[in-house]
């Protein structure tokens, strides 16, 4: 991997200790499961270091999550519905993960967390406020439309770029010509996706897998 363009040898060298240390021959066997909410290895302390541009971009940051089908056999088999003699077919299914993500206003990576695939996206949106300093606004689908989010950007002085769902009786207003912005992040989540660890999670680890997301953002950012 040292010939690839994107890295040298001293790179590689550099970050060769935060590297999964998988015994050389090794089958790989991948049990998908659930994921913490931690990070580690590479992700440990990414996007420290980022300066107070962030707070004051003008557009402001993105943020959204995105799921990831685990590769390898299918787990916790399904019971049959209806029982013996229904008809209906058996199914299997995986355990996910879902990355959630802050992005600038190139669309670069700035932030994230893992959690399981069927945590809602909002809850884990103060956590990730948390590790940048606030922005001026934040851009974000309806899935962010809660009043405990708004409150809290409200109390940093947060613009809330959030359109509001059906269920809202009374619609707020947002700035829908800085809204249409947000498709970034979901183009930051396409090219996280093109690394094909990433799209598939090869790796059993939350930690591992969350060095191979910070890796990827990270050479993303310059390339």
């Amino acid at each position: 991997m040292a010939g690839e363009y994107w890295l040298s040898d001293q790179a590689w060298a550099a970050i060769e200790p935060l590297l999964p240390k998988n015994q050389p021959g090794a089958r790989r066997v991948v049990r998908p499961r659930s994921t913490t909410g931690s990070t580690g290895g590479a992700a440990k302390g990414y996007g420290r270091g980022y300066s107070q541009r962030f707070r004051r971009d003008p557009t402001g940051p993105t943020i959204s999550a995105s799921t990831v089908q685990p590769f390898g056999p299918t787990v916790r088999p399904m019971a049959e519905k209806g029982g013996e003699g229904s008809g209906h077919r058996a199914f299997a299914r995986r355990a996910t993960t879902k990355i959630h993500a802050l992005t600038d206003t190139c669309g670069r990576a700035v932030a994230f967390i893992l959690s399981p695939g069927n945590l809602a996206d909002i809850s884990l949106a103060p956590a990730l406020l948390s590790l940048l300093p606030a922005p001026n606004r934040l851009l974000a689908d309806k899935g962010y439309d809660a009043n405990s989010l708004r409150r809290s950007l409200a109390e940093t002085a947060t613009e809330a770029v959030i359109p509001s769902k059906r269920s809202r009786k009374a619609p707020l207003p947002y700035d829908a010509t800085a809204y249409r912005d947000r498709n970034k992040i979901e183009r930051a989540f396409c090219r996280l996706k093109n690394w094909r660890r990433i799209a598939t999670r090869y790796d059993k680890l939350a930690e591992n897998f969350a060095s191979a997301v910070a890796i990827a953002a990270t050479i993303i950012w310059w390339t």
